[in-house]
């Protein structure tokens, strides 16, 4: 009575040769030629996506965790290993009931209800029911991610106040949205709220200077939300802090919006600045973090 563990998140292509094909994809063919060299050009400086391979390793972690009763395995929306496929694969291996995680602690639906989508309608095609289908719950302050982060960022700022000679502050960044869809449910900022103040609670240290940002807005015209990333550090100069360390707490994987966003774009930005950029390591495949996503499992 196996149950296939799914692993989802959006997927990525990996390569800048890859680029092409992987936003026609998500564009149904209507991707602009000047979007689609504009992302081919920021992987030619990141060289190469780690995403789905990370993803997979968690996955294989998570497996020796959980044990035998579970066919764990990365499932992607966008690329190769795609959602559909992993359910099918599932079901030939004789599981007979389905859980999606998706990889994000916190849940907007503007995100993630295409992965809810996708695996109910595989699920459907592969013979399940709808009730046999879970996915798990939003886990913004699971304690083990949240002890994860904490550490994260304790470390980093003993290794930075070494470096600089002086306590530094912090950015915590998550992903931005249109600020029409917040608008009409605020669940997503509410969650991410509870993460910040559960790593601080952490941390436990209240001379740190933290600051909330969005990264990563999307390419649209309308409003998306406020502060970006950019604005913030903007102002860093005027306050002469020699450093800043940014602190992601939704991405939980390296991938372009770190490799790029953050490690190349948002660097420049400081060095503009004359500020020493430094982020804490991702979760990636941390004993910590497969630790949370088996809690996770296991609260389901």
């Amino acid at each position: 009575m196996k149950t296939a563990l799914l692993l989802m998140t959006y997927g990525s292509a990996t390569i800048a040769e890859h680029v092409d094909e992987y936003m026609t994809r998500i564009y149904h063919g209507k991707a602009s030629q000047e979007l689609i060299q504009d992302f081919e050009k920021r992987y030619r400086l990141v060289g190469y996506s780690p995403l789905i391979e990370i993803t997979q390793e968690q996955a294989a972690l998570l497996q020796k965790r959980l044990g035998e009763d579970y066919i764990v395995r990365a499932a992607m929306r966008h690329s190769a290993p795609l959602i559909a496929d992993v359910v099918k694969e599932g079901r030939a291996a004789g599981a007979v009931k389905i859980i999606g995680i998706i990889l994000s602690p916190q849940y907007s639906s503007f995100i993630m209800d295409g992965y809810r989508t996708a695996l109910f309608a595989a699920a459907k095609e592969n013979g399940y029911t709808d009730a046999d289908v879970i996915v798990t719950k939003p886990w913004p302050t699971e304690k083990h991610f949240v002890k994860l982060l904490a550490k994260r960022v304790k470390e980093s700022l003993a290794r930075i106040e070494t470096l600089h000679g002086t306590r530094v502050p912090i950015i915590f960044t998550t992903h931005s949205l249109p600020e029409r869809v917040v608008a009409s449910d605020p669940t997503y900022l509410d969650q991410l709220k509870a993460t910040r103040d559960a790593v601080l609670i952490q941390i436990d240290d209240p001379s740190i200077e933290s600051y909330a940002a969005f990264q990563s807005a999307g390419h649209t015209p309308e409003s998306w939300l406020k502060p970006d990333l950019v604005d913030i550090l903007a102002t860093f100069k005027e306050k002469r802090s020699p450093a800043v360390l940014i602190v992601p707490i939704q991405f939980l994987a390296d991938h372009l919006e770190i490799l790029y966003d953050l490690d190349i774009a948002a660097a420049a930005q400081c060095a503009e600045n004359s500020i020493a950029y430094h982020r804490i390591e991702l979760p990636n495949t941390d004993p910590l973090f497969i630790e949370s996503l088996a809690a996770t499992v296991r609260s389901t």
